[in-house]
């Protein structure tokens, strides 16, 4: 595994292993417990995923030291607010059975998300949570947080694939020190990924799946990646990616199939924002 220091000092692996719809709690429990007994050191959960517990019943039950962990969560629209992040905060970490974090999320850059930045701050310097940032907010939102925060974001998480390889987002997040981490860096499986020509040219000449080509892609252009898959063999797929290369012409060819938009959710609609806006998470 190779990892990156992020602006604090703090080390974060470049590969991780998410659990976005895995909400039946035993089903999340066995996947974290296989992702760890493959390798995978950063596990990344949600408030909205409904598997906070057993996440953290899968850490305990691992025999990992805590200290070798890095564990994400991330507060929801409905909490981002400087009193709801404080609270949402406190819940998440009695789920998950943590002492401490490695890493706090907004979720969504909707609601009052200055306020929750601030109760943030807060229990970053309290030593409550390691490292501090955001999700899903476009260079707009990300350059204004960081030019106006005390303490400027250290992770953004975005769409990042292939097909919306989001590459002048990239260059704005590491402008201002922002590490760029990928949530659904397979593109959730969509264009028909696994079978492109393209891909699987590259994939037969390293003796490798596309899935590693894709994942290799990333992480080579400094991203850091969260694959997600209940099953072990892919878990273990995903996280052999560490020798290899690919070419500068390699990586210019994959990055030839972006299609400079997302086809799964664009947070610059009225739409988007009032979907996620209504959606309530708790009463």
């Amino acid at each position: 595994m190779e990892y990156v220091t992020l602006k604090n000092g703090v080390r974060m692996p470049m590969e991780g292993f998410g659990v976005f719809q895995v909400e039946d709690a035993a089903q999340c429990e066995q996947a974290v417990l296989d992702a760890i007994a493959s390798g995978y050191r950063l596990i990344d959960t949600a408030a909205a995923y409904f598997n906070e517990e057993a996440v953290g019943t899968a850490i305990r039950t691992s025999g990992i030291p805590r200290d070798e962990l890095f564990i994400t969560t991330k507060l929801w629209v409905q909490d981002t607010s400087y009193e709801g992040a404080r609270k949402a905060f406190a819940v998440s970490m009695e789920k998950l059975g943590l002492d401490y974090l490695d890493l706090y999320l907004i979720h969504q850059p909707f609601n009052d998300y200055y306020g929750a930045w601030r109760a943030m701050e807060e229990l970053y310097k309290a030593g409550k949570i390691r490292a501090i940032g955001v999700s899903n907010f476009y260079p707009d939102r990300l350059v204004d947080l960081c030019l106006n925060a005390k303490i400027p974001p250290m992770v953004n998480q975005v769409e990042l694939h292939p097909f919306f390889a989001q590459e002048k987002a990239i260059e704005t997040m590491k402008a201002f020190g922002v590490v760029p981490q990928a949530w659904g860096p397979l593109a959730e499986g969509k264009h028909g990924i696994f079978t492109n020509e393209k891909l699987a040219a590259v994939a037969k000449k390293y003796e490798k799946t596309v899935a590693q080509v894709v994942l290799r892609w990333n992480v080579q252009r400094g991203v850091v990646i969260i694959p997600k898959s209940v099953r072990r063999e892919r878990m273990e797929e995903n996280i052999d990616i560490w020798d290899f290369s690919l070419t500068d012409a390699e990586m210019a060819e994959v990055s030839r199939l972006d299609m400079g938009r997302s086809e799964i959710v664009d947070h610059r609609t009225a739409e988007t924002v009032k979907w996620l806006s209504g959606w309530h998470i708790h009463d």
